[in-house]
């Protein structure tokens, strides 16, 4: 058979895009080499170290360059390329290029890559006499980062996924396709598109964000590796210190990031699940904050070394194995995050294997020589409860991960662990003692002195933050009638995190802000946890149905107490509020739903407050997406979100056409709903007038005796007739409510259940446009939110306090 000619294809870039890649993983290869022995005392060290160097700028530059071409591949849409195909398509904005760039895995190993790139680059020239050590280990985590990308074969063996040598007419997806025998097929061919979920500016933020927190996990580790390597124990924290409280400061932005993105616009009602993926980026981020406040430790006492050594390591490590759960497939369904199987699973966990195993052998066969320190540390001093909160963290991220980690065990041990009722009760049921425990030693230990305090004197320094903090939970506690004792402690122990770190900035700091990073986070963190307390456990579900149309009929997912069907123009009570659905507009691939929000005012008279615009994201190939809308006020917000719509625009001639009849099964006294009206089986009538309906003595016929009440209060009856026709053919007489549009059959009758079944259709006249919408209510949202920005910039502040010292 003829080989096929394809016309327009560029295969160019695939091998310009490999090229680099090969050269990105040998300079990688070779810088560590070069650095490994530019870190032995010789006279060859100068030479290797400036191989090292040129090296890793070669790998650098090949980064880049693999970076610019598969933008180049997605700018020109070059379909014939399978990664090119999957993630965009010819009519997606050029604003989202950047989320196709990272949406697949190929694209998120490179922004990965990219962000160790940077990082090592700013390591080589600041990390002077540690630079061989170091990038040593840097380097070789850049082996197995472009290693992911080099889709190479070994035998039978594959190693990577690369997105320049896949084309779409040679995936195994698209075997025998008839288009691929066709030479000129891209001229008919578009792409798949971007997930409808991730066409959103924050898709286009929070990944790299996200990755440059993940990035910075690693420069501690390479200073810690070194440390244990070279023997320098009591030298490394100094130079890791920045880089970890920059580390903290930016994967805690990028999970907040993650978090805002959630609330504002996905539509399960929150900023926080504990998805799997989720708590897999949450777990390195709370082990980091332990590792770096242990650093402090050593810093200042010259103590805990063998705990900072661990957690710093175990930070990386947590990195490396979120990215196996994330990457490998094992996660399955449960999460929304989580990337297919490329078959890299084998690899993932090669990489995460080597550096655990790297990291324990070097702790452990360097446990005696590492300096203990000379005395034990008072209790009433800072270091002490610093190492306590540290080991709370610790504990907390371990429950995390275990139970993150069940369809881990469950493929390993085969058995079927998992989370039985409310995810976040679960959780919440350790979390919640944890962060009172958190919050209390974030209050108290801003008071006490490293080594040793008068312990009088730090109780007198407290009293002030102690009594505020005790009349602010009594007065909130009575205002949210919050009767949970665990509710009650945290509300406690967060004010008082806040009112200390407030007292001790003024007091104790003077007010002097570039010292006070520490205490600003601290506050900050403490907001925050009274923000998702408030927030979370006051929130209001205010859409309980009110129109008298059972909304279940839709489905079982949609409860009437949390969803409320709004037929369009009738005015509904919801809430304090009185709201409207005023009709739909759409907008290239948005269909928009305006719902109007009314209250009286000192008149009586109705007033439009303001309008919310939920929306759904029309996508054929991926199916639609809601997103919500939500009206921000200080004191409180209202998420509102359409959880049913109709999408298409009703065919004006269908409109005296009957509906697809619905079938309910009702016993006497039981009701169904129509779309104007509540039906009611009243009783059966087994006289029915036989001669009026032809039929004979020896037929048998049973009416359905139903009631209707319209919205007006009209009652009308309906009596649809079940017949036996000579004990042997069953049939049912149709009636009708000319008034009401409706059409009734007397389906079946059910002996041992003693129902019926009534079918029921409507005229497409009678069907008003309508939606079915939830609507929550969250108190106090924007004390988290200023939390969290207080948290970041506490810690950009102590970061930039730490460099110029």
């Amino acid at each position: 058979m003829e080989e096929i000619k394809y016309i327009g294809e560029h295969l160019w870039a695939g091998n310009v895009g490999n090229l680099f890649v090969i050269i990105a993983f040998s300079f990688a290869l070779l810088s560590t080499i070069a650095f490994f022995f530019g870190s032995r005392e010789n006279e060859q060290a100068t030479a290797w170290k400036k191989i090292g160097r040129t090296a890793f700028w070669v790998h650098a530059s090949a980064v880049i360059f693999i970076i610019l071409t598969l933008f180049y591949m997605l700018l020109n849409q070059m379909f014939e390329y399978h990664y090119v195909w999957q993630h965009s398509n010819a009519v997606m904005p050029v604003r989202y290029i950047f989320s196709c760039f990272w949406e697949g895995q190929e694209g998120s190993f490179l922004l990965w890559m990219f962000w160790h790139m940077v990082l090592g680059l700013v390591l080589m020239y600041t990390s002077k006499n540690w630079q061989a050590p170091v990038m040593t280990v840097l380097s070789s985590v850049q082996i197995f980062l472009a290693m992911m990308l080099l889709g190479i074969f070994i035998d039978d063996y594959k190693i990577g996924s690369s997105p320049f040598n896949i084309l779409l007419r040679e995936h195994l997806d698209f075997a025998n396709i008839p288009l691929f025998q066709n030479p000129n097929y891209l001229d008919m061919l578009d792409g798949r598109g971007l997930n409808p979920l991730l066409q959103n500016y924050w898709m286009t933020i929070h990944p790299p964000t996200l990755f440059l927190g993940f990035a910075t996990t690693l420069p501690p580790f390479c200073f810690a590796i070194a440390g244990l390597w070279k023997k320098r124990f009591n030298e490394w924290t100094k130079p890791a210190i920045p880089w970890a409280y920059f580390g903290v400061g930016i994967l805690g932005l990028g999970i907040l990031m993650g978090g805002a993105w959630a609330y504002e616009a996905l539509s399960f009602g929150g900023f926080w699940a504990w998805d799997p993926v989720e708590n897999a980026s949450l777990v390195p981020w709370i082990t980091f904050v332990a590792a770096a406040h242990v650093m402090m430790i050593h810093k200042n006492k010259g103590s805990s070394l063998v705990m900072a050594f661990f957690l710093t390591i175990i930070t990386f490590i947590f990195i490396l194995y979120s990215t196996f759960l994330t990457r490998s497939g094992i996660l399955g369904d449960t999460s929304v995050h989580a990337f297919t199987d490329l078959g890299m699973s084998g690899q993932l966990l090669i990489f995460l294997l080597g550096y655990l195993l790297l990291g324990i052998v070097l702790l452990i066969t360097r446990a005696r020589e590492i300096p203990k320190a000379k005395e034990e540390e008072a209790l009433w001093s800072r270091e002490f409860w610093m190492l306590i909160g540290a080991i709370v963290l610790f504990c907390s991220a371990i429950y995390i991960s275990a139970l993150t980690s069940y369809p881990v065990i469950n493929k390993i041990l085969g058995t079927s662990l998992a989370i039985k009722g409310d995810v976040i009760e679960e959780y919440h049921k350790i979390q919640i003692p944890i962060a009172i425990i958190v919050a209390l030693l974030m209050g108290f230990t801003v008071f006490l002195k490293y080594k040793k305090t008068d312990f009088s004197t730090f109780i007198k320094k407290l009293n002030i933050s102690l009594i505020i903090s005790l009349i602010f939970t009594a007065s909130t506690g009575y205002l949210l009638s919050l009767t949970n004792i665990f509710y009650l402690l945290l509300l406690f122990t967060s004010s008082f995190a806040v009112f200390a770190n407030i007292d001790y900035f003024f007091r104790i700091l003077k007010g002097k802000i570039p010292k006070a990073g520490m205490s600003i986070a601290h506050i900050g963190f403490g907001l925050m946890l009274l923000g998702a307390l408030i927030s979370m456990s006051k929130q209001e579900v205010i859409s309980s149905n009110t129109s008298g149309i059972d909304v279940t009929q839709l489905g079982e997912q949609y409860e009437n107490h949390k969803n409320i069907l709004m037929l369009k123009d009738d005015t509904l009570k919801m809430g304090d509020y009185s709201v409207s659905y005023k009709g739909k507009e759409r907008e290239g691939i948005n269909v928009y739903y305006e719902v109007e929000y009314m209250k009286k005012d000192e008149a009586g008279k109705i007033k439009t407050e303001f309008s919310l615009f939920p929306r759904l994201q029309l996508n054929p190939k991926m199916g639609n997406v809601a997103e919500p809308d939500t009206r921000h006020f200080l004191h409180k917000d209202i998420y509102t979100h359409v959880t049913y719509a109709e999408i298409e625009e009703r065919e004006t001639e269908k409109q005296n056409e009957y509906s697809e009849p619905k079938t309910f099964t009702l016993a006497v006294g039981d009701s169904m709903f129509s779309s104007n009206s509540i039906i009611v089986l009243e009783s059966f009538n087994r006289a029915v007038n036989i001669e009026e309906f032809g039929l004979n003595d020896s037929d048998i016929a049973v009416g359905a005796q139903l009631s209707l009440i319209d919205k007006t209060g009209e009652t009308y009856d309906a009596q649809p007739i079940f017949v036996l026709k000579n004990k042997a053919q069953a049939y049912t007489i149709i009636d009708e409510v000319e008034e009401l549009g409706l059409r009734f059959s007397f389906e079946k009758i059910n002996p041992e259940e003693n129902t019926i079944d009534i079918s029921v259709a409507e005229k497409n006249s009678n069907k008003r446009e309508f939606i079915v919408m939830k609507a929550i209510i969250f108190p106090g949202i924007n004390i988290l939110w200023c939390g969290c920005i207080l948290m970041v910039l506490g810690t950009v502040i102590a970061v930039w306090n730490r460099i110029k010292r």
